[in-house]
């Protein structure tokens, strides 16, 4: 999987970025309240993890990303979130074993990772039987398509139509997806079968 390109990380480490953080969480959620051992895979520089932490300070949260330089910015910001660790993890390959979380989330990351389907697999290995996958990502449109165009990132925008079903082919069950932002972005629930 790439890392990202200089745009998305300063992106991911700008003040508006963190401000934003609060309000999207609970949009993002869906109502779904992480709980137990969470995943979040590609938290780049903490801000939702930071959010997530504040929230429900009860979690075990495990933050991914594969680019270093998030790491590093995620470990420096969420230093003092004594249920949290930072670890480098491509989504593709998840360093877990099988069933580890109750809870895994994706935070517009889905798009960075060229092989989706492969990280959609690896989040239902690692969710335990009963376990949530929840999260949203940009959808593939001619605006989202030019914003990546622009800033040279390696990606594979994922059309509204293609999520439901590779969801189901990964494993999970219980499968959402609705559109949202004028069509731009997507929210998704789905869960592992018990």
């Amino acid at each position: 999987m790439p890392v990202m390109s200089a745009v998305e990380r300063w992106f991911c480490q700008s003040p508006p970025w963190h401000w934003v953080a609060g309000p999207i969480l609970g949009w993002a959620l869906q109502g779904i309240t992480p709980q137990g051992a969470v995943l979040e895979l590609g938290g780049g520089s903490g801000a939702m993890a930071a959010e997530t932490a504040r929230r429900f300070p009860d979690c075990e949260l495990t933050v991914t990303d594969v680019d270093p330089a998030m790491v590093t910015a995620a470990q420096r910001r969420l230093a003092d979130a004594p249920r949290v660790s930072v670890r480098q993890a491509d989504a593709t390959q998840l360093p877990f074993a099988d069933g580890s979380f109750d809870v895994a989330v994706s935070y517009l990351m889905l798009h960075h990772v060229v092989q989706w389907r492969q990280a959609l697999a690896e989040v239902a290995r690692v969710l335990r039987p009963g376990g949530t996958f929840v999260g949203y990502d940009l959808v593939a449109t001619p605006l989202t398509e030019a914003v990546h165009w622009a800033d040279r990132s390696p990606h594979r925008l994922i059309s509204r139509h293609e999520l439901r079903p590779a969801l189901l082919e990964a494993g999970l069950h219980d499968v959402c997806v609705r559109t949202a932002l004028g069509r731009q972005a997507m929210r998704f629930t789905a869960s592992k079968p018990r």
